[in-house]
């Protein structure tokens, strides 16, 4: 490997970042996954062989933000959910109302989606990163998309065609 790891979390931190905050909707969260998805990737960059370090980076960060979704819902339940509503802030290159619309799809949606339009995967490869079927993966793309399109209406981010919608968010 000719990169060290002071490099490559260097050039990554912020691709990484924008992606984290696809996933979950959230700035906080998506520092504390960064942090975490770079702190495994420290661990194991001496005695690991990565072809492609950040598309590692991002199936361990896809992995760590599925365990966490589970350690919320075991957990927010006994602490009667979250107590304040978290100001949105934009991380990356995410429009204000895309983050907003972000935050109204379920966790997997939400990861179906970012694996799909951040990257650029397709139904197999989101499959085999978040560990599903690809009929799951159609599905929560497929419903992830339209409750976008609906929030775009909404906001007025959505133009109306003669008939048809436009579909460009």
């Amino acid at each position: 490997m000719d990169q060290d790891f002071g490099e490559f979390a260097a050039a990554q931190t912020r691709p990484l970042l924008g992606f984290a905050h696809a996933l979950t909707a959230n700035p906080h969260d998506a520092w504390d996954l960064t942090q975490e998805t770079l702190a495994r990737m420290g661990e194991r960059w001496g005695r690991s062989r990565f072809d492609e370090p950040a598309a590692y980076a991002r199936t361990v960060m896809v992995r760590l933000n599925i365990d966490r979704i589970r350690r919320l819902r075991r957990e927010l339940p006994l602490l009667g959910g979250p107590s304040e509503d978290v100001p949105v802030h934009v991380v990356g290159d995410l429009e204000p109302w895309l983050v907003e619309a972000l935050a109204t799809l379920s966790p997997r949606q939400r990861t179906a989606l970012a694996l799909r339009y951040v990257e650029d995967l397709d139904v197999r490869g989101i499959a085999a990163r978040m560990g599903c079927s690809e009929g799951t993966v159609k599905s929560q793309l497929s419903r992830g998309t339209e409750r976008l399109r609906e929030h775009a209406r909404e906001r007025g981010h959505l133009r109306q065609t003669v008939g048809r919608e436009d579909t460009r968010l």
